[in-house]
């Protein structure tokens, strides 16, 4: 927000727009919106959805659509996709969304990619995807690039919009493969360590040391995600915690059965708790400044530039409130 003092880490958040329990699409984009407006309010740097399919808990698949609603709410902060799971689209296709999308919000878009297919088998087949299409991914990445840039890589074929936009590109990815594309592309890379950990450190190390510049980017920056409940007390971001592992334990390996708190929590002493604090592992929980350190000390070891905020709480009010305390315990 214009005239905002900057943060003492540069932060964005990432929405996986959550369908949460007896709620509604509907009401979920109602929440992403509010979402965008507080994080604008703050002085968040960017709000990026990610595409997932057949998911009935998130309200993300159509990804370039929702931000075309968010963007239209909004006044300042960035908008784009965290990512786009480019195997399952063409590269034409995407070029032409994320330019119009620019074309409406100059300014204001970023295109990360991924080429995980954000879905099972089934929605694979289902949404027309060649099993070996991320096998294209970096010749997929470079094509769409020439349509952004107007230096189209396919013979009299230019992306109307999107020809010249110059809409930036980010790498996203939770592995070594996705860090050497973006050093040797010269992007931005972003890792995905809110739910996948495990190959943080060396990922980013590989990608600083490996790091060719290029037009968009003279030096390696690095966006780590991280996620956060931020609470009034720290008992009541512990409560919050307990919650999302239930809903993770539940979404993993409940077989689509809703189930109850108990059984849930049975779940998670079965093994499945193992499994979600593995997930879990870079997230900070507490009062404010409980939350600052631990951003501070993850910001350190990620060797981050900005860090990604997957915001936690289980409700659209835990949410918003989790915002206002991040960003006032990271105020200049």
């Amino acid at each position: 927000m214009k005239g905002k003092p900057p943060m003492r880490i540069p932060l964005s958040v990432l929405d996986l727009a959550p369908i949460v329990r007896g709620e509604t699409v509907t009401t979920s984009i109602a929440a992403s919106v509010a979402l965008a407006q507080r994080a604008e309010e703050h002085g968040f740097e960017r709000v990026w959805y990610a595409e997932h399919h057949n998911m009935p808990t998130i309200a993300s698949s159509a990804t370039s659509v929702l931000i075309a609603h968010v963007g239209a709410q909004t006044r300042s902060i960035r908008l784009g996709a965290g990512g786009v799971m480019l195997p399952n689209h063409s590269p034409l296709t995407i070029a032409e969304q994320f330019g119009t999308l620019e074309a409406m919000y100059p300014g204001r878009i970023d295109l990360g990619l991924g080429r995980a297919p954000g879905s099972d088998q089934n929605t694979m087949y289902a949404l027309r995807r060649d099993p070996r299409s991320a096998d294209r991914f970096p010749q997929d990445v470079v094509e769409l690039q020439g349509y952004l840039n107007g230096e189209t890589r396919v013979a009299g074929v230019d992306a109307i919009p999107g020809k010249g936009s110059r809409v930036p590109l980010y790498i996203l990815g939770s592995s070594m493969f996705g860090a050497t594309l973006a050093a040797a592309l010269g992007l931005p890379y972003a890792f995905a360590s809110h739910f996948a950990p495990q190959m943080l450190e060396p990922a980013v190390e590989a990608y600083r040391s490996e790091f060719k510049p290029s037009e968009q980017l003279d030096r390696p920056y690095v966006i780590a995600g991280v996620n956060v409940i931020a609470d009034d007390t720290e008992d009541g971001a512990r409560a919050q915690l307990e919650a999302v592992r239930r809903n993770l334990a539940t979404g993993l390996f409940g077989r689509g059965r809703p189930l109850t708190d108990e059984q849930a929590d049975q779940l998670l002493a079965q093994g499945a708790g193992q499994h979600v604090g593995s997930m879990l592992t870079h997230t900070a929980v507490g009062t404010p400044a409980q939350v600052a350190d631990h951003l501070e000390g993850f910001r350190k070891t990620a060797d981050a530039d900005e860090l990604i905020v997957a915001f936690q709480s289980p409700t659209v009010e835990g949410r918003l409130r989790s915002v206002e305390l991040t960003a006032q315990a990271l105020a200049g």
